[in-house]
């Protein structure tokens, strides 16, 4: 006994039209879950039980561009290269730390890393320590505040007798905020070139 042939069925043949009704479809069922999705979501305190110390209320970081840096720019300005913010000394306030330069033409000018607050009770932002110096003719790399430390990649020079252009020495390092001053470190892994 032989089987027996099946006919061809016409679903079986994806026609262009079979695609555009999919898609149609798709996009209706993404459209519609957007809009009937749901709320968004809030969180409320626990109306009994224990009643917990509520956070600070927010407090911008200091703004750079509100500050006069400590740098001889002579007839250019001095620019923030980078900046980064984080409570650096544990008392619930930020501080900024900003790396800046001198708006030179030409030439690689040297970084200087400074950290800026505030006073308690608001006012202006204000220098208040100087983690890296210009005059040290280091450029900074890679830069960042996380959990309290200041974290970069200081380009430098091994000798005077190497061009600005082509630092010779890559030194990673750290500060950190230690009995009422910052403490440079070198995290494991600091290397020179």
């Amino acid at each position: 006994m032989q089987p027996s042939a099946v006919p061809e069925l016409a679903h079986t043949h994806a026609r262009p039209i079979h695609w555009v009704a999919t898609a149609t479809a798709l996009a209706g069922v993404v459209a519609l879950s957007s809009v009937l999705g749901p709320d968004a979501a809030t969180a409320a305190a626990p109306a009994s039980g224990p009643q917990t110390k509520s956070a600070p209320a927010h407090i911008a970081p200091p703004d750079p561009a509100a500050v006069e840096f400590p740098l001889e720019c002579g007839p250019v300005k001095a620019v923030v290269k980078k900046k980064a913010s984080g409570d650096l000394d544990g008392d619930g306030r930020p501080e900024t730390v900003a790396v800046v330069h001198c708006d030179a033409p030409m030439g690689t000018p040297p970084d200087g890393v400074y950290v800026l607050t505030r006073a308690a009770g608001g006012g202006a932002p204000r220098v208040v320590a100087t983690l890296a110096d210009p005059k040290d003719r280091t450029n900074v790399d890679d830069f960042a505040v996380r959990d309290g430390e200041v974290t970069a990649v200081l380009l430098g020079y091994s000798s005077a007798d190497v061009p600005s252009c082509c630092p010779d020495v890559r030194e990673g390092v750290k500060w950190h905020w230690e009995n009422g001053t910052f403490v440079r470190s070198a995290p494991s892994g600091a290397r020179t070139v």
